[in-house]
């Protein structure tokens, strides 16, 4: 029998890679939030990989916590991650993941775009994949994944924080309201080069994120937690010294709505 797979964080993303993993044949044992991680490294101290599928707002305390044999065997796949997460608890060379398929309660996986895998386990994330029919393929380098989180952060704080102004879909954004999303978008790409410390080509990037537009057209551009990541994203530019006129405009509107 194949070595088991930790999940930890059971919500949807997490129940899909489960379900995958288990057609290809790997054992899971699961990790939910009220468990510690301590206990349950005690009774599974050697999986072949641990998978850290809780939110971003929960990636640092886990990682702080995380035990130390599991450190070298995590999988990660929060929006809005980038090298300095990991870096900041000294972690070397996780397996990275940007998400493209879509997961909400009571339906089926919904894929955008071929989701991108980095590291070791990538064939292990690949394949359970596969066993799903969800598109994804492995990455070669680092640099190349490092554009590919960047890719799905402009996607993700565009579309959310434009929807917070004007609602609707992606289709309904780009069609009705290019300048806008246009201009948002040039602002998180500032934070992006700010928290990577890297140049990237602003239209290429754009256009990255239109082919996520194209995947799924009817997609709402305003999730639940919207203005959660509008107000994070305005601290942090307000701490490196960014400019962000259009995002400090919605902030305001919507304040005041």
């Amino acid at each position: 029998m194949n070595d088991p797979i930790i999940i930890i964080g059971m919500g949807e993303i997490g129940s899909v890679l489960a379900r995958g993993l288990l057609r290809a044949g790997h054992p899971v044992y699961p990790v939910t939030r009220s468990m510690a991680l301590s206990d349950a490294h005690r009774i599974n101290p050697e999986p072949m990989a641990v998978i850290l599928a809780v939110g971003e707002a929960q990636l640092h305390a886990c990682l702080h916590e995380m035990p130390i044999p599991w450190r070298d065997k995590l999988v990660l796949l929060q929006n809005e991650l980038l090298p300095r997460d990991w870096q900041e608890h000294e972690l070397q060379s996780p397996t990275v993941m940007s998400v493209w398929f879509e997961k909400k309660k009571g339906t089926d996986s919904k894929p955008l775009l071929s989701s991108p895998v980095f590291g070791n386990h990538a064939g292990l994330i690949c394949s359970a994949m596969q066993t799903l029919e969800l598109p994804a393929h492995e990455v070669l380098t680092m640099d190349a994944m490092t554009w590919e989180l960047v890719r799905k952060n402009v996607y993700i704080l565009t579309t959310n924080i434009a929807g917070l102004a004007v609602g609707g879909t992606v289709d309904e954004l780009w069609q009705k309201n290019e300048t806008l999303a246009r201009d948002i978008a040039h602002e998180v790409i500032q934070l992006q080069e700010a928290l990577t410390g890297l140049t990237f080509e602003r239209e290429g990037l754009i256009q990255g994120m239109l082919a996520g537009f194209h995947g799924d057209p009817a997609h709402k551009c305003m999730g639940r937690t919207a203005p959660a990541r509008l107000e994070r994203a305005l601290s942090i530019m307000q701490n490196h010294g960014i400019s962000a006129p259009t995002m400090q405009k919605i902030a305001s509107n919507f304040a005041s709505s």
